[in-house]
């Protein structure tokens, strides 16, 4: 009699065509080879594909760089060197970037220590800083959020491109990486009363695009790292959420949590509000500034 518990064959599987099986009494076979024969085609011309467009790479501006190295050692991708002085200034180094590794993550800009949205020279010249994306840019983009937030607990978001919050919404400002604001920004925002809190929404933990961002914010908040994070900035008042592109619902949730604690605290109390004349100034220098890079980047 016939043993029904022994298997007479292995029947070995194709996973590559395995999903097709479903199909094959219901689609001619010449169609089924002539999709695995072009999608087959498509896997073999991938490397092939052109490039995507990369951001211009970091531009140095030797007229406020002292050669400190900061940039060199934030660099996640060993883009920025260190090399002897060529234009006279009374230091030793300045840096230099190589645009064949540079991603325009905008790290660098957040390490300099030129960086700041505190300073009045008119069109916020910094060490290094990004064509498309320059530091006068950023303030202006932040204070035109702030304006977007109305009501008690007001948060404002500084995100990360490819996080959870990497979708434009009111009161956020969306980054390359969070690495790329420097600590004075949060400062800023906070003692100018453009928010009653910040909202730093990067890449999820341990997946940062840019390998080092979360690192890097991390230690100048605590103030391990230059640049620091200015002590009398409460700690309270910035809440950081490491969440990737499928935890929208969870930033959501933290950052409503925090904005209810920032409205039961009350508005900071160590502020001074923003002169509207400075605001104004900011926008038309952050016009010549973008204009001056990003001729300086051709």
């Amino acid at each position: 009699p016939a043993d029904l518990a022994t298997v007479p064959a292995v029947v070995g599987l194709d996973w590559f065509l395995l999903g097709l099986y479903p199909v094959i009494d219901m689609v001619p076979p010449g169609v089924i080879w002539t999709g695995a024969l072009l999608f087959t085609l498509v896997l073999i011309g991938l490397p092939w594909a052109p490039p995507r467009a990369e951001a211009p790479a970091a531009k140095v501006f030797l007229d406020h760089c002292n050669g400190c190295s900061r940039c060199v050692a934030d660099c996640p991708y060993g883009a920025i060197t260190l090399v002897r002085r060529s234009d006279g200034a009374p230091f030793l180094h300045e840096v230099e970037v190589d645009a064949g590794r540079c991603v325009a993550c905008g790290i660098c800009m957040g390490s300099c220590p030129s960086s700041t949205p505190f300073r009045r020279s008119g069109d916020l010249i910094t060490g290094i800083d990004l064509p498309e994306r320059s530091l006068a840019a950023l303030r202006a983009e932040v204070i035109e959020a702030a304006a977007q937030l109305t009501g008690t607990g007001r948060v404002l978001t500084i995100a990360c491109g490819f996080g959870a919050g990497g979708a434009p919404a009111p009161g956020r400002v969306v980054l390359p990486c969070v690495a790329m604001a420097p600590p004075s920004l949060f400062d800023f925002i906070l003692s100018r009363g453009l928010a009653d809190g910040v909202a730093i929404a990067g890449c999820a933990e341990r997946d940062c695009q840019n390998r080092l961002g979360r690192s890097w914010t991390l230690q100048r908040i605590a103030r391990e790292r230059d640049p620091f994070l200015r002590n009398r900035v409460p700690r309270p008042r910035l809440l950081t959420v490491w969440a990737g592109p499928s935890e929208v619902a969870r930033l959501e949730a933290e950052t409503a949590g925090f904005a209810e604690a920032l409205a039961a605290m009350g508005p900071y109390a160590d502020q001074r509000p923003l002169d509207p004349a400075e605001a104004r100034g900011a926008a038309a220098a952050t016009t010549a500034r973008a204009e001056q890079i990003v001729e300086a980047a051709k």
